[in-house]
């Protein structure tokens, strides 16, 4: 009788575990597509708004340069972009990494 006391006990724990990882799943997918989403609105925003903008332009080396480096490097030019893009559209959500994304697309 205990034997299948513990076999029901671990096959509802089991259950549950399984149910949780799965809206965990959908969870972190949804958050996923919600974040690429923002990425390319901010990219769409960027590029239209600031293709003939000479400080953006001159950004083009040193966001590749932020991207290819994870966000390590961060150079004058991109600073100064970052900057001046987000004074110019204050309520634009998007990081820096999505920025220099942004900025390589122009």
């Amino acid at each position: 009788m205990k034997k299948s006391l513990r076999l029901i006990a671990a096959a509802a724990l089991l259950g549950c575990a399984t149910g949780a990882f799965a809206t965990s799943f959908v969870y972190t997918t949804d958050l996923s597509v919600r974040a690429t989403g923002a990425t390319s609105d901010a990219t769409s925003n960027i590029s239209n708004s600031f293709k003939d903008d000479k400080i953006v332009l001159e950004a083009k080396d040193d966001a590749a340069t932020f991207v290819a480096s994870r966000g390590e490097i961060r150079g004058a030019h991109l600073e100064a972009a970052l900057r001046h893009i987000r004074t110019k559209m204050p309520a634009l959500a998007a990081n820096d990494q999505q920025l220099a994304q942004a900025i390589l697309t122009i």
